[in-house]
């Protein structure tokens, strides 16, 4: 009887384990279900076929502050012409930094002129604690065939400096361009910055 016990108990463990296990890059992005601002709802199944861009957002954060000043946009209208699918993600619980509803987050779209495919809204914290999501911005970018290809910072920087961006290494749209062309990013892990993600 004990030994079965042990044995569920390593097993719960295991799964457990196995749940919140960190993503992998070369291995299949996790999928999720969420809603975006409008009450739709997004399946990464759904975008079979297409390289997508996972952004997590914080418009309250200095490092979000600091690549909406032109940067973030540029970038999100860069891949998006290229029909790639952008998906900002707030994973701010409510009433902590960060958290918005559907009318707050087309005023911000529409403000800062920015040009996701869809903001999603994971109050839960599901959806970022699959992707081990740690800051704002932390960004991933995920193949056709649904694999994981990127994740980490979106630059070489860690500043709040809008002026540090043109000096810093671009790392997130370098990996971008070379999934796009059907290359393996190099490096395919870096370590992210901003702002810790609100769960």
């Amino acid at each position: 009887m004990k030994k079965m016990t042990l044995l569920a108990a390593v097993a719960a463990t295991l799964f457990a384990a196995n749940l919140f296990a960190a993503p992998q890059v070369g291995a299949p992005a996790p999928d999720f279900t969420v809603k975006d601002s409008t009450g739709k709802v997004h399946s990464l199944k759904d975008f079979a076929g297409k390289e997508v861009v996972l952004e997590w957002t914080n418009h309250d954060c200095p490092f979000v502050v600091k690549h909406y000043n032109g940067n973030m946009q540029q970038l999100q209208k860069t891949y998006t012409e290229q029909d790639v699918v952008w998906l900002s993600v707030i994973s701010s619980k409510p009433g902590s930094q960060g958290h918005i509803d559907g009318a707050k987050s087309a005023e911000l779209t529409t403000s800062r002129g920015a040009a996701p495919t869809a903001v999603l809204f994971d109050e839960s914290g599901v959806m970022g604690k699959a992707y081990d999501a740690r800051t704002t911005p932390h960004m991933y970018v995920i193949d056709k065939a649904g694999v994981l290809q990127y994740m980490g910072g979106i630059d070489s920087i860690p500043s709040a400096k809008v002026d540090d961006i043109a000096k810093a290494t671009p790392y997130f749209a370098n990996a971008a361009t070379a999934v796009l062309a059907g290359q393996t990013p190099d490096p395919a892990v870096t370590k992210p910055y901003g702002c810790s993600v609100k769960y």
